[in-house]
């Protein structure tokens, strides 16, 4: 089978027709001295056009310019142009030299019908550009241009896509991220923490730490750049430094929810491979290669899932088992082993999500189940497009869903993250009024247009004193909805305020498991958590040398996108503290804990394991509604059912009491609760003060 690059190079000698004009020395008699400076421009130009082991289009084109400037009616040179546009980020620059070189000489090249095509498609004229590729298809030589043929089909496919999506664009703003993030150079592959507030993204600019350029395609070294969002605007992007920058190509991949860990790509001498990096103290380590999910194939994009304990990722290894050459990319997910700390069973995700085209820029939404991803298969406009498919309960995938134009189009489209909320994403892009090359974007989600209503009074024309009924439009409704949370927050000493590392669990209360484990930084006391909806959620943060702290949130299947703010104060281990067990449940009048409760109590009962030397007191609450004696019966045989299960775990009872108070203690009054504007609002109130609390009463 014929390389298409190859195909792509292949030119008829150029031979005098209409107003085509050669380079001949005999015409441009008067003018010997530019016309051998543009044979010069020929040849420099030639030399990148035809260079091995692939061509470099980017460096020809300055070269072809200068030669086109003295003679712009070459056929074959205008179709050398066309062609190296057709291979950089300007892609639609190539059609005007496509119609030239074809007004020039028609038989300038039997491709030039699949040129003109391309060129038309990329200018979203997709009638045209079906009409050239079916030209081409009918005239070409099938057993000499097979494979081009094939992509004229697939272009064809990808025009009637284009026209079904830019007849039902989505209502979306996309704006440049602006000078801050962008440059007269690339940007691309941005990554983001969970709430947009933490960016990294690919860019090449001469502060490189390479100190240089890239010896073969004179391209600055990539690196890695950051910013962070202060009041809505974005700080000046700055390069991250080592040892996330090396000297030679480095490039962002993936974050986590809380900006605590970093997969990078490194080219490794053609064999790209994945790298992960974690941040400590607010430095980054080394990146360390992730051996388990790379291979002697190419490893190119990948993306954690917000809990931690997947990965997924895009490789071009042979599926199935197979071995052999690469079979194109496709998106496998990894899952993480607690107990080895390593990541195991890579899996390709199935065929409705691959395809037998490439996939690539895989990002997780923090709902745990919205996958984005670029595809050039699926109903692609063109080049890679964006979609996105859901993972159901029952571990199977969505059909992938075009996200739609002007999001898409008929070029490549990729790298596309979304922040929580769902309200607003990031892309990689070349558009018209940018800063010089791919640049990062920011889409707006701004929902369904809503019909004109009529207003119920009418209004008078200034000028005529005719009333007329005034159209009056809805507000925009969001087009998204994120069912998820997002808990932040920090974690600091109660009395000191000092920022501290703590251990964080969250817990699925239902199932008591433990869902994923995260630290808050070091020198910050932050930390972010994704609470993806339809779970109860236990959240347990933990310090040496002080009480744990809990916390328990209840995010109901379906609803809105919520954030959550906790700042966690932490207790030390000292007499007269006490704390409030969150996450330990009873039902409604009755005393027997539920099984929700037990990863509560086992904390309880470790904290005493460690501390043997401490007594504590179990204390029950109620709420104020009710008899009072039956409250603070109820409360008692609560604090009692406590103590039972942690000497039944071997706790001494000697060092445990318990007591009842009933509503005699409420965390808020009766009177603050009545001030209260909604029902909500007061039953949340009222379970605040309904309560087990442990408070030490002896070391």
């Amino acid at each position: 089978m014929k390389n298409i690059r190859v195909i792509l190079l292949f030119m008829l000698p150029s031979v005098l027709f209409g107003q085509n004009v050669e380079f001949d020395k005999s015409i441009f008699k008067d003018k010997k001295t530019e016309f051998k400076e543009a044979v010069n421009n020929l040849e420099e130009g030639d030399a990148f056009y035809m260079s091995e082991p692939f061509a470099l289009y980017h460096l020809a084109i300055p070269f072809y310019e200068k030669a086109n400037a003295f003679n712009p009616n070459n056929a074959a040179l205008n179709l050398k142009l066309g062609i190296c546009y057709l291979n950089t980020v300007q892609k639609f620059k190539s059609l005007s030299f496509f119609e030239m070189a074809y007004k020039l000489d028609p038989k300038v090249s039997p491709n030039i019908h699949y040129y003109l095509g391309r060129g038309l498609q990329l200018s979203q004229s997709w009638s045209k550009a079906i009409s050239e590729f079916e030209t081409f298809i009918k005239t070409t030589n099938p057993k000499e241009f097979a494979d081009l043929i094939d992509d004229a089909t697939k272009h064809i496919y990808e025009c009637n896509s284009g026209m079904k999506l830019e007849a039902s664009p989505v209502r979306v703003w996309i704006d440049n991220m602006g000078a801050e993030i962008n440059s007269d150079g690339p940007e691309y592959g941005m990554i983001m923490n969970a709430d947009a507030t933490e960016i990294y993204f690919t860019s090449r600019r001469p502060n490189t730490t390479g100190a240089g350029k890239d010896l073969f395609t004179q391209e600055w070294y990539e690196d890695i750049y950051m910013s962070k969002r202060v009041n809505g605007a974005w700080s000046p992007a700055v390069n991250v430094g080592d040892p996330l920058n090396t000297k030679g190509h480095d490039a962002t991949a993936s974050l986590n929810s809380d900006a605590s860990k970093m997969v990078i790509y490194l080219d490794d001498k053609g064999d790209g491979n994945l790298y992960e990096s974690v941040k400590k103290n607010g430095l980054w380590s080394k990146p360390k290669k992730i051996d388990e999910i790379c291979t002697e194939y190419h490893e190119s994009s990948a993306w954690y899932s917000s809990d931690g304990q997947k990965i997924y990722f895009v490789s071009d290894r042979p599926s199935e088992g197979k071995k052999g050459p690469s079979t194109g990319r496709d998106i496998y997910v990894a899952t993480w082993n607690p107990s080895k700390k390593r990541w195991e069973n890579p899996q390709r995700l199935p065929d409705n999500v691959n395809t037998k085209y490439d996939e690539d820029g895989v990002f997780l939404h923090p709902d745990g189940k919205t996958l984005y991803f670029s595809s050039k298969g699926h109903n692609s406009m063109g080049g890679y497009d964006i979609f996105y498919c859901k993972l159901q309960e029952t571990g199977t995938w969505t059909n992938p869903i075009n996200i739609g134009y002007p999001i898409n189009t008929p070029d490549h489209d990729i790298f596309f993250v979304v922040s929580a909320s769902g309200k607003t994403a990031y892309m990689t892009s070349f558009r018209t009024g940018g800063f010089g090359e791919k640049d990062l974007y920011k889409i707006t989600f701004i929902g369904e247009e809503k019909q004109p209503l009529l207003n119920t009074e009418d209004a008078l024309w200034a000028s005529s004193g005719i009333p007329v009924s005034e159209k009056v439009i809805e507000p925009k409704v969001e087009v998204r909805k994120s069912e998820m949370a997002l808990l932040k927050g920090t974690v600091r000493d109660a009395k000191s305020n000092k920022p501290l590392e703590a251990s964080i669990e969250l817990i699925d209360n239902t199932t008591n498991t433990v869902l994923a484990e995260f630290t808050s930084d070091a020198e910050t006391g932050k930390f972010l958590v994704s609470l993806p909806s339809g779970k109860n959620y236990g959240i347990a943060v933990k310090v040496n040398g002080y009480l744990f702290h809990s916390e328990n949130f209840e995010i109901p299947k379906e609803s809105d996108y919520q954030e959550i703010t906790k700042d966690v104060l932490m207790k030390k281990l000292e007499v007269g503290e006490v704390i409030v067990l969150r996450n330990i449940f009873f039902d409604l009048n009755k005393f027997s804990l539920r099984n929700e409760s037990q990863n509560e109590l086992d904390r309880l009962t470790k904290l005493l394991q460690d501390n043997p030397s401490i007594r504590i007191q179990i204390s029950g609450h109620t709420d104020s509604r009710g008899s009072a004696t039956l409250n603070k019966e109820l409360s008692a045989n609560r604090a009692k059912a406590v103590v039972d299960y942690l000497v039944s775990k071997g706790i001494d009872k000697k060092r445990l009491e318990s007591q009842g108070f009933g509503k005699e203690q409420p965390i808020i009054s009766d009177d603050s609760i009545a001030k209260l504007k909604t029902e909500k609002a007061k039953e949340q109130a009222h379970q605040s003060n309904r309560r087990t609390e442990f408070k030490i009463i002896s070391k």
